[in-house]
């Protein structure tokens, strides 16, 4: 078979059998056969066994954050928080809510606010999709995947540039700060 998507591999492209001549995908073990990622987890308008690796099949990263996706309650789950005209979210976004009286407690501790936004009992803070990963949100601050408000969110801060973004890292330990919270990671382990 020749072309852009099975430049190097022998086979049947309509089964995905045959071998990789160019070795294993991105994300398949050394020396495995990256058709067998194929099968249902074949992305949109690529037919399964067609091409090697990312071409054919998602890579762990999406497939965990596929998985956090679909773990999420669907009850009124509301409408996403719309970014301001000329803003780009190349990394997605979620948002932390926050009880509106600690949200002023924590810009002193911010190095870049990024959009945030109010709904009169809350603010909205702006972050990269997938920052809760292996990281709990301090209490009572709320993580909410994918932007969802119930309510209406009127934005109170556009940060300057075309990213939204206020950092993940510096917003978390900030409320650990205002909310006497010690972060995860300086916890002791326990067995």
């Amino acid at each position: 078979m020749t072309g852009a998507s099975g430049a190097g591999r022998t086979g049947d492209a309509g089964t995905g059998t045959g071998s990789a001549a160019t070795g294993a995908g991105a994300d398949s073990p050394a020396g495995a056969d990256s058709s067998d990622c194929a099968g249902p987890l074949a992305r949109a308008g690529s037919p399964a066994g067609a091409g090697a690796g990312a071409d054919s099949a998602f890579g762990l990263d999406t497939l965990v954050r596929m998985q956090r996706r679909r773990a999420a309650p669907e009850q009124d789950a509301g409408r996403p928080l719309s970014l301001p005209d000329g803003m780009t979210a190349p990394l997605g976004w979620d948002a932390v809510a926050v009880p509106d009286h600690l949200g002023p407690l924590v810009v002193p501790w911010l190095p870049r606010v990024g959009c945030v936004y109010t709904d009169g009992s809350q603010w909205w803070w702006i972050v990269p999709s997938d920052s809760d990963y292996a990281l709990p949100w301090p209490s009572p601050a709320r993580y909410t995947t994918g932007a969802l408000v119930t309510g209406t969110a009127r934005l109170i801060h556009r940060p300057a540039g075309t990213v939204p973004y206020t950092p993940p890292i510096p917003l978390y330990l900030a409320l650990c700060r205002v909310t006497g919270t010690a972060p995860d990671w300086s916890r002791a382990a326990s067995a």
